[in-house]
């Protein structure tokens, strides 16, 4: 199974919650990964990277590839930021690029008070196109009160899918709480996909209580007809959102939801094309 969006390095998001303590060291964290991985028959994974890592890390994956040289299967995403438009930065940039161990790039809208269109962000879209990596959105809700959501509803998707179509666009989490809306802007647009992370946030306690209060069926209504909506199964992704919700927990209420009947490519060969693993 492939896990397309975990995170094995702080985000360090503005107003966000905090990560676990092993986060600073790269072989606890690795450690802690592999348990998760092995206990929830997780053999590859997508790890996000940070924000404000310095000039000497200008997409925020240096422990990111720390962990990737310790557990095998771990790919790396590189974190794009908008408040960073020098030409420095984007030669520091590329030269990452292209030592060709990114598979994508991330970019957390919200978070940031950047919408995907804003034009800080085009420099970016044209490296994705050019080294051929898919961008991978924050959409929807976020985990920290002094992010703004309107610059990550999914709604806003669907203009940069339209003015790059040589680049493939993810909206992480689906969008959640607006997945009638991520649902047409992947009905509409042959670049764009979504995974599924983040959708249940809390440990496994929390996951047994959506279950049992009949949140889960609830909710897994709504995104069953999104998938159905958008007549296009093979552009949904499998992601926890790890560490935020533990693998096996939140495997199991994918599998309660029934997605894995309706997508029949959720937990592999989606992400597997999309991302070009191995």
């Amino acid at each position: 199974m492939i896990d397309m969006h975990v995170h094995v390095a702080d985000p360090g998001l503005p107003g966000s919650k905090p990560f676990p303590d092993y986060f600073k060291d790269a072989q606890a964290t690795a450690v802690a990964l592999e348990a998760h991985m092995q206990a929830s028959g997780v053999t590859q994974v997508l790890a996000m990277g940070s924000l404000h890592t310095g000039e000497h890390d200008p997409l925020g994956v240096h422990m990111s590839l720390r962990v990737a040289a310790l557990l095998d299967g771990v790919f790396v995403a590189g974190v794009i930021d908008p408040r960073k438009t020098d030409d420095a930065h984007f030669e520091r940039v590329e030269a990452v690029l292209q030592t060709g161990k990114l598979k994508a790039l991330k970019a957390y809208l919200g978070y940031l008070h950047f919408g995907p269109e804003h034009p800080n962000y085009r420099r970016y879209y044209a490296l994705a196109a050019r080294y051929q990596l898919p961008v991978v959105f924050h959409t929807g809700d976020t985990y920290a009160l002094k992010a703004k959501v309107k610059y990550a509803h999914p709604l806003r998707v669907d203009e940069v899918a339209v003015d790059y179509p040589g680049v493939s666009f993810v909206m992480a989490h689906a969008g959640c709480p607006w997945l009638d809306t991520a649902a047409e802007v992947i009905y509409k647009n042959d670049n764009v996909w979504a995974d599924v992370s983040g959708l249940f946030v809390g440990d496994e306690a929390y996951q047994q209580r959506i279950k049992a209060s009949g949140f889960l069926d609830a909710f897994a209504a709504r995104l069953r007809y999104a998938v159905l909506y958008t007549e296009k199964p093979e552009k949904f992704l499998y992601g926890s959102d790890w560490p935020l919700a533990p693998m096996q927990a939140y495997h199991a209420s994918v599998i309660d939801a029934g997605l894995d009947e309706l997508i029949p490519g959720l937990f592999y060969d989606n992400a597997r094309a999309l991302f070009n693993l191995p």
